[in-house]
């Protein structure tokens, strides 16, 4: 390969043909969104989640970063950040792998076999060792409340209307603040 701008470009293109969604987030190369469905036959199977993708001036020497943008519950996924801990991403990375097996490998192997001892949310792992049905049903319902198509296209800032105040909580009256004057 001549340059790693050039396997940067082969490798997003190749990630665009195996009908991955891909979004750019500038003009270049080197930061985009891709649309990330669960692995079947899991409890992430239902959930479509926005995953941004930065790769390092370096790529494909020196591994992408990735992190969930809507949120997924995850020992190995931090809940706040959407940060992934990955040793094949993180540490063994090779520049033999790219985009295509972080999406078809890489990613759908991490939703399998999370690593509860090596955690970025320590309570999905305490709760996944301790009672791995309750937390099959918590992935499932954070699947059914973050991760649905419509929250992959969403910015990721952007708040769903039920959790604005409606007019009515938010308006008062004088009385209801002062409460009733001594008589």
């Amino acid at each position: 390969m001549s340059s790693p701008s050039k396997r940067r470009e082969m490798d997003l293109m190749k990630l665009m043909m195996s009908d991955y969604k891909v979004e750019m987030i500038n003009d270049g190369m080197q930061e985009f969104y891709v649309e990330f469905h669960g692995p079947k036959e899991s409890p992430y199977q239902e959930g479509v989640w926005k995953v941004r993708v930065e790769l390092p001036d370096a790529y494909p020497y020196k591994s992408p970063s990735i992190g969930f943008v809507n949120k997924i519950y995850h020992p190995n996924v931090d809940e706040m950040s959407g940060s992934v801990c990955l040793d094949v991403i993180n540490q063994t990375w090779s520049p033999m792998f790219d985009l295509v097996n972080v999406f078809e490998v890489f990613l759908p192997q991490l939703l399998l076999y999370p690593n509860p001892s090596d955690p970025l949310n320590g309570e999905a792992a305490a709760l996944m060792m301790r009672d791995r049905t309750t937390y099959d049903q918590r992935v499932k319902e954070y699947c059914e409340k973050y991760a649905k198509k419509e929250d992959a296209g969403a910015p990721p800032e952007e708040k769903s209307s039920d959790e604005e105040v409606s007019e009515a909580e938010y308006a008062s009256t004088d009385d209801e603040v002062a409460g009733k004057a001594d008589p």
